[in-house]
């Protein structure tokens, strides 16, 4: 046998070097499909940066003076006072001096520090741990529940003139949060922050609260007091002590054991400050909170942004503000349990001066002002421009229209008493409130001459183009009816709710005065005079019998479905007044319609301020 030796080794043949090449190419060009789209991420990542460093910067350069911003340390007081100089409230920075962080005890700057932003001496103006935790709390919750602003965006927030709430605001805050970081000081930062921020009851700053809450000084408030004024920032309105007193001191004992977490006090000084005395908390609630309130609110469209501190001289009436917030308080309280819980009032001279304005029946427990913000449904109210429309369109009050059964579409309206009258006036359609009549006039008329009209008049709130808009189903403000009803007292003339008649610095410079504009018919003066007299029926001989009164009054009733709104509004010789009843969940009244406590409040308060 062979040896293994000679046996023939078999060679594997050796590749080409052609072969080699092909594969080397064959695995770059899979390569190069693999990373294709690298090279397209890469350019749109490069485009997306560009764009944002463009927003960025046209965020910064948009920005305002924000030297100008910071050198207004204290934000200037408002004196709102009455017609005849007597003070309704203040707000801003009402105690002149301005506080400084480094010199307020400790416990003041830590109970702002421990529940407001725990990481303020140590981060950049953004706090990178609180923005994770917030987003993974609101992810989780699927709505924004956790906010993780910092004390300097907060103070960033506070310097811009505007509260719009977007995406170049949201940018420009942080760009002003970096700006303030680098050129001031921790402390410098709070100053600004102490003095500026909103704490409720229209105070601006530690120092307006502290003297407003405690009638003591910033700087010598114990540790339960600065607690409760800490535990004010996360909600003004729902937990300072004028408010709430019960949310107040149980927020204090939450900021508290914030502070005991953060190591800034022990647990037994904890257990001390609970037990502190509280400052003297009497405050005065005399009439006009509401108004004071929507004045303020409204100041920056007379006068603008301003440095100084200013008195803002109303047209509020002392005598009959507090006229109309007692007799409303007082038949509210009789009728709690006919499920009568809230109401407003609006008395203007028919010129269109506000005279009293009741937002609500108690200004500590709700600052919501359902005069100039609530919309509620007018009802049979909003009669006055239909008829007002019809008798500018050619008809007059003896013209005929049918009170009868019919449908449009699904809806099919009812009278009050369900019955029905066949041919009737125009003028006893009006004085008995039908609604089937009102709607066959409507018809006749167009339903948009008739919203036209109530925009002329003062109707702002849209205004839905619906058959039933014409029985008063489109939501309207208190105030623009009151101003509504004051154009056919006046004579058929445009008018303006105004509630401001001079501004003066508080060295008695006038830096504001009205004016009268010259006048501006908008209804004929022979439609006055019929929808007038028409008016005057309801009073005299229809569903406003209740406020009937002595001497001329003419006005309307008004109810909406279900009693959930009832309404009188009317005007005398002198002056205009607009009541509301109802409740803030919209739940039924039992049985109480315009023509019954609406109008019996109206009758009253006329009676007093004509006797006035």
């Amino acid at each position: 046998m062979p040896k293994k030796s000679d046996e023939k080794k078999i060679k594997k043949p050796k590749k080409s070097a052609k072969k080699t090449t092909a594969k080397k190419k064959s695995v770059r060009r899979k390569r190069s499909k693999k990373f294709r789209w690298l090279k397209p991420l890469l350019l749109l990542m490069f485009l997306v940066l560009l764009v944002v460093a463009a927003y960025v910067g046209y965020c910064w350069f948009s920005m305002p003076d924000i030297s100008k911003s910071i050198e207004r340390t204290r934000l200037p007081s408002t004196t709102i006072l009455t017609e005849n100089g007597k003070e309704i409230e203040s707000y801003g920075g009402v105690y002149s001096d301005v506080i400084y962080a480094d010199e307020l005890p400790d416990y003041v700057v830590g109970a702002v520090v421990a529940t407001e932003d725990r990481r303020f001496y140590s981060h950049f103006g953004f706090d990178i741990i609180s923005f994770l935790r917030a987003m993974a709390v609101n992810l989780k919750n699927r709505r924004y529940v956790q906010g993780a602003s910092t004390i300097t965006q907060q103070v960033s927030k506070n310097l811009f003139l505007t509260p719009k709430k977007n995406i170049k605001r949201k940018v420009q805050e942080l760009l002003m949060a970096f700006w303030l970081e680098k050129h001031f000081s921790k402390n410098q930062i709070l100053t600004l922050y102490l003095n500026r921020v909103y704490m409720g009851a229209g105070t601006y700053g530690f120092e307006a609260a502290a003297q407003k809450f405690f009638h003591k000084s910033c700087h010598d408030i114990n540790m339960h007091e600065a607690a409760i004024l800490a535990g004010v920032l996360k909600a003004p309105a729902k937990y300072n002590p004028i408010s709430n007193k019960a949310n107040a001191l149980a927020r204090a004992k939450v900021v508290l054991q914030n502070m005991v977490n953060s190591d800034k006090i022990s647990q037994k000084q904890m257990n001390q400050a609970l037990n502190m005395p509280l400052g003297n908390q009497y405050y005065d609630f005399a009439g006009g909170k509401y108004f004071g309130d929507w004045v303020f609110n409204e100041l920056n469209a007379y006068v603008g942004e301003r440095n100084v501190d200013v008195d803002v001289y109303t047209t509020l009436d002392e005598k009959i503000q507090n006229a109309a917030e007692e007799i409303l308080q007082e038949v509210i309280a009789k009728n709690k349990q006919n499920n009568v819980t809230n109401g407003a009032i609006v008395v203007l001279d028919n010129h269109g001066a506000i005279k009293a304005m009741v937002g609500g029946i108690d200004y500590r427990k709700s600052q919501y002002n359902r005069a100039t913000q609530a919309l509620r449904q007018p009802g049979s109210s909003f009669k006055l421009f239909v008829y007002l429309a019809a008798l500018e369109n050619g008809f007059s009050p003896k013209d005929k229209i049918v009170d009868s059964p019919l449908q449009i579409g699904k809806w099919k309206p009812e009278n009050y008493d369900k019955k029905y009258y066949g041919e009737i006036t125009l003028d006893e359609a009006f004085r008995r409130s039908l609604n089937l009549a009102t709607v066959d006039l409507s018809q006749k008329v167009g339903r948009k001459k008739i919203i036209k009209l109530a925009h002329k008049m003062g109707i702002s709130t849209p205004i839905a183009d619906i058959p039933s808009v014409v029985l008063g189903s489109s939501e309207v403000k208190v105030l623009e009816m009151a101003l509504a009803y004051s154009v056919v007292a006046n004579g058929g003339y445009a008018n303006w709710p105004y509630s401001i008649a001079e501004i003066y610095s508080k060295d008695g410079h006038l830096i504001y005065e009205r004016v009268f504009d010259e006048k501006q018919r908008i209804v004929s003066e022979n439609s006055v005079e019929e929808i007038t007299s028409m008016l005057q029926n309801v009073i005299n001989f229809g569903t406003g019998k209740k406020a009937k009164l002595p001497f001329f009054a003419a006005g309307k009733t008004g109810t909406s479905q279900d009693y959930r709104d009832a309404w009188f509004i009317g005007f005398t010789k002198n002056y205009t007044a607009a009541v509301w009843l109802g409740n803030d969940d919209n739940s039924p009244m039992k049985n109480i319609g315009g023509g019954t406590l609406p109008a019996e409040i109206w009758k009253k308060l006329m009676l007093q301020v004509e006797q006035d």
